[in-house]
């Protein structure tokens, strides 16, 4: 993934946390994906993603 879609795609999944709360569980999937993408391709996934995904995880798992 080029820097610039993944500048673009980090910047979308904070858009949508911020305003659409109810599409968090399609946040953390996207997120998830692009996090495995990064794996797959050897890259190293930046701490703020990994930041990012556990904000996620504690936030989805006060609406369970």
């Amino acid at each position: 993934m080029a820097f610039d879609d993944l500048d673009a795609e980090i910047s979308y999944l904070m858009n949508a946390m911020e305003e659409q709360p109810e599409d968090l569980h399609e946040v953390e999937f996207r997120l998830r994906q692009m996090i495995s993408g990064m794996r797959a391709e050897g890259l190293p996934v930046p701490e703020s993603l990994i930041n990012l995904e556990a904000e996620l995880d504690r936030l989805l798992s006060k609406k369970r």
